[in-house]
C-alpha cells in the first residue's frame, strides 16, 4: 500500500512562481530600453513637427498654380 504523502507546504500558483523568479537587473535593463523608445519616438515626432512648420512660402504658395510664361527679348 502507498502512503500519501501530506505536503504542509502550499502549492504555489504559477504566478507566484513568475514573480518570485524574475531578474531584477533584466527587469531594469527592460525599463531603460522602453524608456530610450519613448523618448526617440517623441523626439522624432517633434522634428517632423519643426519641419512641418518651416516649410518655404514660395513652395506653399506656388505649387497648385503654373509657372508664368516667359517674356521674349524684342
Amino acid at each position: 500500500m502507498k502512503a500519501i504523502s501530506t505536503d504542509l507546504k502550499p502549492s504555489r500558483s504559477t504566478y507566484a512562481l513568475l514573480v518570485q523568479s524574475e531578474e531584477k537587473q533584466r527587469s531594469r535593463l527592460e525599463t531603460l530600453i522602453y524608456s530610450a523608445l519613448v523618448a526617440s519616438t517623441l523626439f522624432a515626432v517633434s522634428q517632423f513637427g519643426q519641419q512641418a512648420m518651416n516649410i518655404p512660402s514660395n513652395l506653399a504658395r506656388g505649387s497648385s498654380t503654373a509657372p508664368a510664361p516667359a517674356q521674349q527679348r524684342a
